[in-house]
């Protein structure tokens, strides 16, 4: 069934609503958003939660980076052996990315207590840290 409700078209399916062009709309908007350059300072006052301090603290930010994969992981090990000897590929390989952006993921280090914690932030294509926006104007 379709509707017309304030020039906004909706199909009624069973007994959910799926509109039209405001999807779209909220889509774009989204877009949007990701496209802002994120920055962020190198230093950050923001509750610890370890046992000596369990109150706001300065924080050390840096980037997330995933350390080296071992070669010894059960899962690692596991795949290896399949793979061994005639057959071809015996999993399957991932070929179909969608997301154009990966989530920020920011490493809190207490500079009182030295306990780490991670934030997550939202999806961004540029991400800086600690840099100052360039003033307009001819720089010398």
């Amino acid at each position: 069934i379709n509707l017309i409700i304030f020039n906004i078209p909706f199909t009624v399916l069973g007994s959910c609503i799926r509109i039209g062009s405001v999807h779209n709309l909220l889509q774009d908007a989204n877009d949007r958003k990701i496209e802002e350059m994120v920055n962020v300072p190198k230093e950050r006052r923001t509750y610890c939660a370890s046992k000596k301090c369990r109150k706001h603290e300065v924080h050390k930010v840096t980037q997330y980076k995933a350390g080296k994969a071992s070669n010894f992981a059960q899962g690692k090990r596991r795949y290896d052996s399949k793979q061994m000897g005639y057959g071809g590929q015996t999993k399957p390989v991932f070929h179909k990315k969608a997301k154009t952006t990966r989530k920020v993921v920011l490493r809190l280090e207490c500079k009182a207590c030295k306990t780490k914690k991670q934030l997550t932030l939202k999806r961004t294509k540029h991400f800086e840290l600690g840099q100052k926006k360039q003033e307009g104007g001819h720089q010398y």
